[in-house]
This record gives C-alpha cells, structure tokens and sequence, in this order.
C-alpha cells in the first residue's frame, strides 16, 4: 500500500480512478481510505483520479507529536503529497469538517496547485464562542466518558433524525462511524486543536479558484451559520442551499443528489 515520507511523517494514501484531472478529497476525522472510498460520491472515480489520504495519527499514518498541530501542518502534508504525485489542476473536496478547511488553506497558498474548490460542513473562524464549545466538548466527551460516548453524541449531532431512528443499530459499535478515532485519543486531541485554531477570514479574498460552498441546513453544528461567511469572503463564490441536509450525506436519495452536485460541479470546471 502507498505510503510516502512526506513532511517529516510517514503518510498513507490511496489513488483510486486512472484517468480524469485529479481530486483531492478529504472528509473530517476519519478517512476514506481502507474499503471506505465506498462512501465517495458515486461515480466520481469513474472519471476523476481521486486522492484519498489517512490523516496524522489514524489508519496507517504516523505522526510527530512533539510538532503542535495546525490546519497549516495538514495543509503542508497535502501539498507535498500532491507535490509528490505530480498533480496539479486538482479539484479540492472538503467533504465536511477540517478536510474543508484543509481545503481553504491549500487553496489560499498554493493557488498554482488548485482548479477548483468545494467545501461543505466548514468554517473559517473557529473564534465564535458557540462553535467553540460545540467542538470541544467533543474532545471532553471523547477524553472523559469514552470513545463509545463520543460516537453517540457525534451520531446524533450529525445525521437526521430519521435516518438516525432507522439506521441506530448499524451506526453505533465497532464498525460504525468515527471508529477510526477508537483507541486514538491524541490524534482526535490533536485534530481539535488545530480545528479551534482555525481562522482564515482575512485571507479568504486571497482564493481566485471557483469555488463552490455547500449549506447543509439541518447540519446543526455547520450549518449555514458557519458556512455562508466561506461563500461571503471569497471572490465569486459559489453558494448552494439544501435545506434537507445535515452535517453528514446519508441514504440513497440523498447520495444520489449530492453525487449530482458534485459532477455537475466538476464538469463545469
């Protein structure tokens, strides 16, 4: 499996598709990689090549935890990355969460690297008091009551309460979402540091790639709240309103639609 020495870590990643301009997607704190590009946008390694990484600390990616983490540190480990592929011309993904603002910070450095961007369920000043704390009692819960805890409070702050009511038993366990993090408390700490530090609303007129910014509106912690200040700051944005979303895609229709989303995006740029 492909792991490269890249910005002083051992990082694994995965390229899925062989022809198509190159994407780079990245989700929240979990991964893509290992069996679970099954959960990518349908049809999207059909025409694209899609990048997919394992973030420092999870799956198979070490980590240098004497470094403090930031956006910045894995927005550096991207750009080596897709240095090290050779890509450029790369679409940017953010799906939910600091993959997006990875996304936002690659997109604001390395402007030669990106030809377009697309963020959902993000943020770009973490400093709003209430977004603070809805973040961080994550960690609280995470460090203090267990990972267990911490997936159902995550669950259940991310997924509609339909799908949630119709899905508990297949969600919750071992095998559900976030497990990832099971067993990996530092990497999820280090994770919610960088998340809280984030803050690039003076820079976001600095992105000159087209952009488009999703607002998810049942997502009750990124919600449009948080993600129109994105479509706000940045020159010629893009905004898109779904007002049956929430902070994760969940079920057949709602794949469906996004995955619709997502090419018809792609194919315009």
């Amino acid at each position: 499996m492909p792991v490269a020495r890249i910005n002083n870590h051992n990082m694994y990643y995965e390229v899925h598709g062989t022809s198509g301009s190159p994407v780079l997607l990245m989700g929240g704190w979990g991964t893509f990689c290992h069996g679970e590009e099954r959960h990518l946008p349908r049809g999207l390694t059909d025409k694209h090549r899609v990048v997919i990484i394992d973030y420092r600390g999870i799956g198979e990616s070490d980590d240098e935890l004497d470094k403090a983490p930031s956006i910045d540190m894995y927005a550096d480990d991207a750009i080596q990355l897709l240095e090290h592929l050779g890509f450029t011309g790369v679409h940017l993904i953010g799906l939910v969460g600091m993959g997006a603002c990875i996304s936002q910070v690659i997109a604001i450095r390395r402007p030669d690297l990106v030809r377009s961007m697309m963020n959902m369920g993000a943020w770009c000043d973490a400093t709003d008091p209430f977004f603070h704390e809805q973040i961080d009692i994550f960690r609280t819960v995470h460090r203090d009551a267990g990972w267990p805890t911490f997936q159902r409070l995550v669950c259940v702050m991310s997924f509609r309460p339909d799908f949630y009511n119709a899905n508990k038993d297949r969600l919750l366990g071992p095998t559900g979402p976030w497990r990832e993090l099971n067993g990996h408390f530092k990497a999820h700490d280090r994770f919610i540091t960088a998340c809280l530090a984030h803050n690039v609303t003076k820079d976001l007129s600095k992105i000159k790639c087209p952009s488009l910014i999703v607002h998810s509106h049942l997502d009750i912690v990124t919600g449009p709240r948080m993600t129109k200040p994105i479509e706000h700051g940045i020159p010629g944005a893009t905004g898109i309103d779904l007002p049956e979303f929430a902070h994760v895609v969940a079920g057949k229709e709602q794949k469906i639609e996004f995955a619709k989303i997502v090419h018809d995006w792609l194919d315009s740029k």
